[in-house]
């Protein structure tokens, strides 16, 4: 039988099922795959509607929708980071209760909220490195071609509405009708080889089905992934591991990416030989963008091997 492909998307609300899995599909094989691939989408868990076909998603790193932003004020007068990820925290509380997904909270949360101090302050620590960079000169960590104001609003933009979701995932009562898509979206796929490909929040998601099923899979993709924090692995049903069923498993980030902001999977995650952890250029506007690391070549390439039948 052909293979599968299985995606789980990753923060934020998107734009409708199908059109999000034909622009995946278009983003990895260069064209719709119709039946052969299948989206795992929970969105509908935390957004009562998807957003209108083709807007800009604050999370994927649009062109367009950063030029919409507002500039930032000056850092003289700019939001603390200790009050930001204060403010951002007591707005993510706030909204899970509004739409009925209150959950565990307290000192469980300090853990997570690490993450999103270490992601707030690397924002700001690039944002300023940028404003002090001479021209023609070149950082390590490439910030965004903007000012440093704007720079800032939009990292903190990523940081703010990631961490709603994973906040909602882990804590606010969300996580379990999450892995119910995905549960259901596998449960539809029968018969030859399975590749199933995460993005962000989704690879947790997909991650924890795995380990829970031990479902057979020829190849597990994570892309911008925080499944190598140790903040997010502390919060994982099960210690790290690859899961039973997973025969390969290639983890994809940008050095820039804050959502994965630490890049290697292999050391925590035994077996390790069937862990291949890959640095790639996402040049994204935000470095997160799903379309720009699935038209990477070393993501491309082994999805494409298993699909032609030499994997």
């Amino acid at each position: 039988m052909r293979p599968r492909v299985v995606y789980v998307h990753g923060n934020g609300n998107k734009v409708r099922s199908e059109l999000l899995k034909s622009q995946w599909d278009t983003a990895l094989f260069g064209r719709d795959m119709a039946g052969a691939s299948r989206m795992a989408y929970w969105a509908p868990v935390r957004y009562p509607a998807p957003l209108p076909d083709f807007r800009p998603d604050p999370l994927d790193g649009r062109a367009e929708l950063i030029e919409e932003l507002p500039a930032a004020p000056d850092r003289a007068g700019a939001e603390p980071p200790e009050e930001f990820v204060a403010r951002t925290l007591g707005e993510a509380r706030l909204e899970a209760g509004e739409i009925g997904l209150e959950g565990r909270a307290g000192a469980d949360e300090s853990a997570l909220v690490d993450w999103l101090r270490d992601m707030t302050y690397l924002a700001d620590t690039l944002a300023q490195a940028g404003e002090r960079e001479e021209p023609g000169a070149e950082l390590p960590l490439e910030a965004l071609p903007m000012p440093r104001s704007g720079r800032t609003a939009v990292f903190r933009l990523l940081v703010k509405h990631a961490f709603k979701d994973v906040h909602a995932y882990f804590f606010g009562g969300a996580g379990p009708a999450m892995r119910e898509v995905v549960k259901e979206t596998l449960a539809g796929v029968d018969g030859g080889p399975l590749v199933v490909i995460g993005h962000s929040l989704g690879t947790i998601i997909a991650y924890e089905v795995l380990m829970e099923q031990g479902r057979e899979v020829e190849l597990l993709v994570t892309v911008g992934s925080p499944l190598a924090i140790s903040e997010v692995q502390d919060h994982l049903a099960r210690p790290p591991a690859v899961p039973g069923g997973v025969a390969a498993w290639h983890n994809a980030s940008d050095l820039r990416d804050l959502v994965a902001l630490d890049h290697t999977l292999r050391p925590e995650y035994a077996p390790q030989e069937r862990v291949t952890d890959l640095l790639v250029t996402n040049d994204s506007s935000n470095h997160h963008g799903i379309s720009e690391y699935l038209s990477q070549h070393d993501v491309r390439a082994p999805v494409q091997r298993i699909f032609d039948g030499t994997g």
